[in-house]
Formats: structure tokens, C-alpha cells, sequence
């Protein structure tokens, strides 16, 4: 029985040994397909192998086992020989001889398992089923005869010269990532699991390839970062690691295996920015105060992948923020407290008057009393505030990747900067107050700074401060008060602009906190109806010449925050009709019902016939109190303090403020040596007055708007001493553009008569180039 094995496998040994060493040969079709056909004859016995190879096997009787274990220790054989001849070279030799021979060694056992597929199907089949371990299918048993008798023996030197050869690849040396990916692969495929055999595992790769390469890759980035960090600045650190990171990161991709992505990653980022991220965090500080967005943005990109590497930083920006926020507030309120020294009024913080006088002469502002804290303007207070948030929301999409700590650490500055700085300090509700003012004046119909394609962003942007205003009770006191002075005296801009405002505060603190307000809006529609039927009712009843323009707005008394007069008021008797007819047409449509009439805030147009300035006369806009005062003059031209408190029923409290600006409007004239407040005080009407016309008054302006541009030329000249004509103009428009917009040409005619009177000349070296002369 030995004999015939022995005989049977000789006359298979030259083909298989042909297959294993000698496969570039050649392999003829017809030797393949003899063997391919009589391995099952040697494996079942029944089967009788036909032509040469059956007459070199006569007699033979090979069972499937004996097969199995003759052809295992053939491939024993071959590996032992491969091992001793590798044995011999070292690194870059040996991956070479190690590749080759791999990838040689797995074509060749493709095809051993091939020819050897009855044997597989059969034999091999039964034995595993019955739970045998050790025996595989031939291609799986050529991989671990691989691993059991070469890879052994061979792959601490393997594993080593890989590190060395990636190492050369780190510093900037060309490599054969080929080779490499073979290797990989070949530890790869040698991990099965032991209990199937059919199933693969990465054991043999995690234990003999990945654990060796992470440790080697932990050792080299960490004398490098350290040599590194310590020679060259933290910026250039980050730009470094960042570097390295995406290396490793493309390393996985081109040939290592994807399960190693996790491990290798977590090791460089330890050895790369954990070990170092008290070093990387404080630099953070100063590219904050540089904004060096592009570093901030790496600097992120690193921390982020490390346990609690942001912290820290999202202290330092809340703080940085918070700083920023109120240095510009303080700027903002230092320049406020020096124009209020010079005697200029903020814009914008003009009142809608209870009593508004005849508008006739601008009169210039008083300078405040030593020591008065001066009122910031809302417009530059409120875009003082977005500034600041505006700059750091977009380094946060920026260079944080709209981070939510970050957006956190922005809410939680702005909230602190927004409800407590320096214009804060003398009261906590100046900040609500100071937006609703604001809000206010973009509102209204003189609102010049705002295009219409425009409004909607700017309301965003009035939103984004409101979401940060803790006391928003006091922004909705004053926002009352505003929309409805707006809607009384009819100055709001549209009502597309006040619906969309009230929707985002609806949006923003719901139904409740707006239902006021809409009650506002509503009263207005019911107003306008009213109005229109007693007019219509009016014309009906009445001739033209028994009517006046008259028109009433009635608001419910819970909605709107107008409180009863203080003053009565004897109606004048040009009005009383009209007065009367009303009350009785509301009566009739809402019966038991109150009206309580608030002449504080009525307004009347009167027309003059007495002035001799105009032809056609003058319309003065007044107060309904200032209208009772001047329809008495139609009976006399002089009257004292007693007889228009008599007349008109005024409080005196009301009385004299009201006349206080129609005298200081030069209507009325006070008796020589007279004091405004006694009883005996005389008032006449001034008959000769000649009230400026409006395009003297523009005139006026236009004079003194250029001798401001001309001071502040000489103020930059006198600075810079040298400048260019195009700096010149913008330094000049930057400076005036607090208190106006001033024209180019209108500068270029200023630097024209400065050259005239010699404060400047041109430069004879330097085109447009304009020299203060002392």
C-alpha cells in the first residue's frame, strides 16, 4: 500500500512542483487538464485514470486523506526553502523578495486548489463537517502553510523593514507604496477564523502589522513634533500637524487597511495635538487680537479632534468678545461725550412733541451743563453692537465651523455686552430703550439712511440685538410708545414695514407680546372707517362753508399708552361745531359709550391773513392748545397771561410752554420788561413779523455745512502735514458723516478756496498731492 502511494504521488509531485517553482514556464492545457481530471481518480479508487498519467499510476490506491497529507507537506516544503532563501535579505531586499514570492506563492495556490476541486468538494467537505479544525480546502491550506512555516519565521523582520520604509516615506523620500500594499494584503488574508475556516479574520493583521506600525508611529511624531515645536512658532506647528494628519490619512487610503484608519488617526492626533494643546490653545489669544482667520480655523481643525481641546478656547473668545464689545461701546460713548462738548445733538433722538411748534428757524442746541452724561445716538449705539457681533458670527461659520460652543460663548458675550456697558451704567433699561429708538426712527417716513431693497436685512438685524436684550418689557414700553406716536401723527414709513416688524417680535416672544400692538393696527382700520362715514354723513347734511378738515382717531384706552389730559380746554368756537357733531355721530353708532378727548396730542393746521411776508400767507402746524391760543387773536391782537388762562381754560403748567414757543417762533411777542409767567404778562401778536422763507434757510445750511468741511480739511492737513487728494476726500467724508453726508464737490470747492487763502497748496513734486502750510 506504501509502495503504490509512494509511486501514485511521484507521478503527481512534477506537476504540482511545477506549479509552486516553475510557473513562468508554462503550463501546457493538456498536463493541467490531466491533472485537474485524475486527482479524483487518487482520491476515489472506483475512478480509473485513463492515458499517460493512468499508466504511471496503475496500481495505485490513494485515499483523499493520504492526498491531502502528501500535498501539505509538499507546500511544508516549498515554504521551508522560500524561508531560508529570504532569510538572507534585509529590508528593502526582503519586501521585494517577500512581495514577489507572495504574490507568486497565491497564483499558484489558485491554481492547486483548482485541480484539486473534487478533493475540496468531497474529502475536505466531510472533514470539516465533522468538525475536523486542521483541515482546510487547499487554497486556505497554502495560506496557512504560509503563515505557519514562512510568516512566522519572517515577519518581525518584515514588520521592521516596513516601519523603516514608511519612515523614509515621512521624510520626503519615494517609496514603492506597491510593495507595501502587498505586504498588507498578505497579512490580510493569512487571518482565518478558528472555528470556520471559511470566515477571515484581521487578528493576524491587528496583532503582527498594525500594533508595530502604530507604536513606531507614535515614537517618530513624537520626537518630531517635540523638535519641531520647540524651533519654530505655534502657527507654523499647526500648519505642520495639519500636514501630517491629512499624510496619514491618505497613508490609509493607498495601503494600509481601512480598520487601521481609527487607531492610527487617534495615535497622531494624540502625539500631535493632545500632547501639545496647552501650547496650541495659548496662542489663541493673539490671533483673536490679529484676526488671523485662516489660523483660527486650523487651530479648530486640530482641537476639535481632541477630548475637551475647545474648552478652553470658548473661554478665552467669550471673554475676547465680551471686551470687543464694550471697548466699542466705550469709543462710541467717549465720542458722544466729546460732540455733546462741542455742542452738537445726536441724531435720531428727536421726540415726536406733545406740542409741536410752528417749524419756521432752526435754532441751535445748548451746549450740556458741565458734567452731564451725554446721550449716545441710537442708529451708531445699535451698529456699534451689530459690528461687533457681525465680525465674530462670521469667524465663528468661518474659522469654527458654526460650532455650537462657540455660537454659545457669542450669545452669552453679546447678552453681557448688550445689557451692561458704559451707556448702561446709569440705567440697565438704556439698551432696550436705545433699539426701540432706533426701530423708531427706521420706521418713519424721514428715515434717509435705509434703501427699501434693504429694510428687511436691516430689521433682521435689529432682531439679532433684540434676542439678547434681557429687559424686553422695556423695549415693549417704548416700542408702544414710538408705533403709536407713529400712527397717531401718521409718520410711519409703510405698513408693509410695521406688519413685518411686528410679525418677527411675534415670532420671537409670541402672540401676548404683541397683542397690543395688533390691537393698535386694528383700532387704526376702525378709526379710518368712522372717519369716512361722518365725513360722507357731514357732506350730506351740511353745506361746505359750515365744514373744516377735521379728523378723529379713536383708540381703546387698555390698548394704547395714552393717559388722560392733565389740562382742560375751553374748545374755540371755529371748532365747536365740528366737536360736537361728532360726539353725537360716535354716540349714535356706539351707544353708552365714553369719549375722552386727548388734546396733548391733537394737532391743527392754522392759515394766516395778517402776515405781511406772503401774499398767500403762512399754515402754521400747531398743537391743539396753541390753536386755542392763536384763534383768540382773531377777536384782539393783545392779550395778558391772565386773560389767555381765562379764556382758554389751559392749565398754566401747559399755557406757558405752548406760548413759550410760539413767542420764541417770533408769532407772539412778549411786552418789554414783562416775566413770560406773571398773570399781567402781555402777549401781541406780531403783525410786522417776516417769517425766513425755506430756501433762505437752505441757503443758511449749505453756508455753515461748508465751513465745517473747510475746518475739518485744515484739522487732517494740520495732522498729517501731507496727503493725496483721494485720502484727503475720504478722511473728510469719514469725519462729517455723523452729522451729514458731505458731496465731493462739495469738498473739491472747499480744498479749492483753502488754496486761495493759502492754509494748503499743492504739491510741485507729487501729482494730487495737497501740504499744510503753518
Amino acid at each position: 500500500m506504501a509502495n503504490d502511494l509512494n509511486h501514485a504521488w511521484e507521478g503527481l509531485k512534477p506537476g504540482f512542483d511545477r506549479i509552486l517553482n516553475r510557473w513562468e514556464e508554462g503550463f501546457q492545457y493538456t498536463e493541467y487538464m490531466a491533472l485537474y481530471t485524475y486527482v479524483p481518480s487518487l482520491a476515489a479508487p472506483c475512478l480509473t485514470p485513463p492515458g499517460w498519467l493512468a499508466r504511471r499510476l496503475a496500481g495505485a490506491n490513494l485515499l483523499g486523506g493520504d492526498l491531502y497529507q502528501e500535498l501539505k507537506r509538499f507546500l511544508e516544503q516549498h515554504l521551508q526553502r522560500l524561508t531560508q532563501q529570504g532569510n538572507t535579505n534585509m529590508d528593502d531586499a526582503l519586501l521585494a523578495y517577500y512581495t514577489k514570492h507572495w504574490t507568486k506563492f497565491t497564483v499558484s495556490a489558485g491554481t492547486l486548489n483548482h485541480i484539486c476541486a473534487y478533493l475540496n468538494r468531497h474529502w475536505v467537505k466531510r472533514e470539516i463537517d465533522e468538525g475536523h479544525k486542521t483541515v482546510y480546502e487547499i487554497y486556505i491550506l497554502a495560506l496557512v502553510s504560509w503563515r505557519d512555516h514562512l510568516f512566522t519565521r519572517l515577519q518581525d523582520k518584515v514588520i521592521k523593514a516596513v516601519i523603516k520604509s514608511v519612515a523614509k516615506q515621512r521624510n520626503g523620500e519615494t517609496i514603492d507604496t506597491g510593495i507595501i500594499k502587498t505586504v498588507v494584503e498578505s497579512y490580510v488574508s493569512i487571518g482565518f477564523d478558528e472555528n470556520d475556516s471559511r470566515k477571515s479574520t484581521l487578528d493576524v493583521y491587528k496583532s503582527y502589522f498594525e500594533i508595530p506600525f502604530i507604536e513606531a508611529t507614535e515614537m517618530y511624531y513624537k520626537a518630531e513634533s517635540e523638535i519641531f515645536i520647540s524651533q519654530n512658532p505655534i502657527t507654523e506647528y499647526m500648519k505642520k500637524a495639519e500636514s501630517r494628519l491629512l499624510e496619514e490619512e491618505k497613508r490609509v487610503e493607498m495601503y494600509l487597511h481601512s480598520s487601521t484608519s481609527k487607531a492610527l488617526i487617534t495615535t497622531c492626533e494624540n502625539v500631535l495635538i493632545k500632547n501639545h494643546t496647552a501650547a496650541i490653545q495659548d496662542e489663541f489669544q493673539m490671533l483673536l487680537d490679529n484676526d488671523r482667520v485662516e489660523d483660527l480655523a486650523r487651530m479648530y481643525g486640530l482641537l476639535c479632534r481632541v477630548a475637551d481641546g475647545l474648552d478652553r478656547l470658548r473661554i478665552i473668545f467669550e471673554a475676547h468678545v465680551h471686551k470687543q464689545g464694550l471697548n466699542a461701546v466705550e469709543k462710541l460713548a467717549e465720542s458722544a461725550a466729546a460732540a455733546a462738548a462741542e455742542g452738537i445733538k445726536p441724531k435720531g433722538d428727536d421726540d415726536d412733541d406733545e406740542e409741536p411748534a410752528p417749524k419756521k428757524k432752526v435754532v441751535p442746541s445748548k451746549k450740556p451743563a458741565a458734567g452731564a452724561e451725554a446721550d449716545v445716538e441710537p442708529k451708531m449705539y445699535v451698529d456699534a453692537l451689530l459690528h461687533v457681533h457681525k465680525k465674530y458670527a462670521e469667524l465663528v461659520a468661518a474659522a469654527f465651523r458654526g460650532d455650537s460652543g462657540f455660537v454659545a460663548s457669542l450669545d452669552k458675550a453679546c447678552r453681557e455686552f448688550v445689557n451692561r456697558n458704559v451707556v448702561c451704567r446709569s440705567s440697565s433699561s438704556k439698551s432696550p430703550e436705545l433699539l426701540a429708538r432706533y426701530s423708531d426712527s427706521l420706521l418713519k417716513k424721514t428715515n434717509k439712511t435705509v434703501e427699501d431693497s434693504e429694510f428687511e436685512e436691516v430689521l433682521n438685524s435689529v432682531m439679532t440685538v433684540f434676542k439678547y436684550i434681557e429687559d424686553k418689557d422695556v423695549f415693549q414700553k417704548f416700542y408702544t410708545n414710538f408705533l403709536a406716536r407713529r400712527l397717531v401723527y401718521g409718520t410711519s414709513a409703510s405698513d408693509d414695514g410695521e406688519t413685518s416688524m411686528l410679525g418677527k417680535l411675534k415670532d420671537t416672544c409670541g402672540h401676548e407680546y404683541t397683542s397690543k400692538l395688533s390691537r393698535m393696527f386694528t383700532d387704526m382700520g376702525v378709526s379710518k372707517d368712522l372717519n369716512d362715514g361722518f365725513k360722507e354723513q357731514m357732506e350730506r347734511t351740511h353745506s361746505k362753508d359750515e365744514l373744516i378738515d377735521f379728523g378723529a382717531l379713536v383708540i381703546n384706552t387698555a390698548c394704547w399708552p395714552f393717559s388722560a389730559p392733565k389740562s382742560n380746554l375751553n374748545v374755540p368756537e371755529d371748532l365747536l361745531k365740528t366737536y360736537e357733531r361728532f360726539q353725537r355721530y360716535y354716540n349714535s353708532k356706539h351707544n353708552g359709550r365714553k369719549l375722552t378727548w386727548l388734546f396733548q396730542y391733537c394737532k391743527g393746521e392754522l392759515k394766516t391773513n395778517y402776515t405781511k411776508g406772503s401774499k398767500t400767507g403762512y399754515t402754521f402746524q400747531v398743537s391743539t392748545y396753541q390753536m386755542a391760543i392763536l384763534l383768540l387773536y382773531n377777536t384782539a391782537t393783545t392779550y395778558t397771561l391772565g386773560e389767555l388762562l381765562k379764556s382758554t381754560d389751559i392749565a398754566r403748567d401747559t399755557l406757558i410752554p405752548s406760548i413759550a414757543i410760539l413767542v420764541k417762533a417770533r408769532v407772539l411777542t412778549l411786552g418789554d420788561g414783562d416775566s413770560a409767567t406773571d398773570d399781567s404778562a402781555r402777549y401781541t401778536l406780531n403783525v410786522d413779523n417776516k417769517f425766513k422763507k425755506a430756501d433762505e434757510t437752505h441757503k443758511t445750511i449749505e453756508e455753515d455745512r461748508k465751513l465745517l468741511i473747510q475746518a475739518a480739511i485744515v484739522r487732517i492737513m494740520k495732522t498729517r502735514k501731507t496727503l493725496k487728494h483721494v485720502t484727503l476726500v475720504t478722511e473728510v467724508i469719514a469725519q462729517l458723516q455723523s452729522r451729514f453726508k458731505p458731496q465731493v464737490h462739495d469738498i473739491k470747492k472747499c480744498i479749492d478756496i483753502l488754496l486761495e487763502k493759502e492754509y494748503i497748496e499743492r504739491s510741485e513734486d507729487v501729482k494730487d498731492m495737497y501740504s499744510y502750510v503753518a
